[in-house]
């Protein structure tokens, strides 16, 4: 009994839903990526055999470089934004609205209180050069001294954003005392909990942590 022969016809499929699905995920990361704004100084941090992560937001960072240079940033563009309102009340700064919303944009801090005007009314490329040359944000042993100005940026930070995770990033070739003023100042504000950051290494064999990662 013979068969009725189908006719053959080539195969045709429409992609426009495709390439509109495509497109609609392109302009969604574009619009919801968050970039990272460019660090003041480059630090080299030593090594550890650490593997705990850091938090991705509610970050306060305090870097210190081979100069002893202490620079102040927290990641919440928002609460960077309280932040400023709060220091610049406490402080008498006397900042304008464009100088706050230049500090909520920007990255890190390190200039004195009475720097902090005139720097954050300069524009972004003047304000690289300025870092590169910048004294570092005051510090000092005592928490609660005036001259202690990371004390008063820290206890600004914690009260404007009360989750934020304090971490600190020294380059390998950093002095111990400058990060001593550090943890000092930390410990006289009653802040006993915070991060270093460090590069992970592998673990020595032979090690009780090596023994216990075979674990």
């Amino acid at each position: 009994m013979g068969h009725a022969k189908l006719p053959r016809k080539s195969t045709n499929i429409d992609m426009t839903a495709m390439c509109d699905v495509a497109f609609l995920l392109l302009t969604f990361f574009m619009l919801a990526t968050k970039f990272k704004p460019e660090e003041p100084v480059v630090v080299k941090t030593p090594s550890s055999i650490s593997s705990i992560m850091l938090p991705d937001n509610d970050v306060m960072l305090l870097t210190v470089d081979t100069k002893g240079r202490i620079f102040f940033a927290i990641d919440n563009k928002l609460k960077r934004k309280a932040l400023i309102e709060d220091i610049n009340a406490a402080k008498g700064l006397n900042l304008n609205q464009a100088e706050m919303n230049s500090f909520a944009i920007g990255a890190s801090i390190g200039v004195p209180l009475n720097q902090l005007k005139s720097y954050l009314s300069a524009p972004p490329e003047q304000q690289k050069n300025i870092d590169m040359s910048a004294p570092g944000v005051p510090t000092d042993t005592i928490a609660t001294s005036e001259a202690n100005e990371l004390g008063a940026w820290i206890t600004s930070g914690r009260m404007t954003n009360p989750k934020l995770r304090v971490c600190i990033k020294a380059d390998g070739d950093a002095s111990y005392p400058n990060v001593s003023k550090i943890v000092k100042t930390l410990e006289g504000l009653k802040v006993f909990k915070f991060n270093l950051i460090t590069n992970l290494k592998a673990i020595p064999p032979g090690t009780a942590a090596y023994a216990e990662a075979k674990h």
